[in-house]
């Protein structure tokens, strides 16, 4: 008996430690997510580039927020839908680019924040661009997609470069 039960705890030790080799550390998981965070802002300006606000849209979830600046808080896909036609109009040009991304230690939960460039055509026919600040807060929902739930962005100066 003596001799089955010290078998049975050498099992259960070797494989203990073969499984947690199976799983890499917590770093290297927020790092994969947060490139994967990372990724889907560059598919999420591919898509506004490519088809204006529905593409836009495509990336948000039905219950999302979005904080412009100077202007009330929209809550909901609906609402937001209703102030981006903009996107639709050739003539401008949103693109944006995170400078930094982090997970939440239960992988559900991330955000993205970086700068952005909104070039369009005023009224006078002049080019006009306008910069600013953003932040994104991503949800994965329950189809193991990622959906941004909170948007918002401020204007800042020109970036010096």
């Amino acid at each position: 008996m003596k001799s089955f039960l010290l078998a049975l705890a050498a099992t259960l030790f070797i494989g203990v430690a073969v499984l947690s080799n199976l799983r890499p550390p917590s770093s290297v998981l927020a790092k994969d997510n947060t490139e994967t965070l990372r990724q889907l802002e560059a598919e999420f300006m591919k898509a506004t580039a490519e088809h204006g606000s529905q593409g836009y849209l495509s990336y948000y979830a039905d219950d999302a927020v979005e904080v412009p600046d100077g202007a009330p808080i929209l809550q909901g896909k609906e609402s937001i839908a209703k102030t981006m036609g903009f996107l639709d109009n050739k003539q401008n040009h949103l693109t944006w680019a995170p400078i930094g991304a982090d997970l939440s230690a239960s992988g559900d939960l991330g955000y993205t924040y970086g700068i952005y460039e909104f070039r369009s055509t005023g009224k006078d026919g002049k080019p006009v661009v306008a910069y600013g600040k953003y932040n994104t807060i991503w949800k994965k929902q329950r189809d193991s997609t990622w959906k941004v739930v909170l948007d918002m962005g401020n204007s800042s100066p020109e970036p010096k470069t």
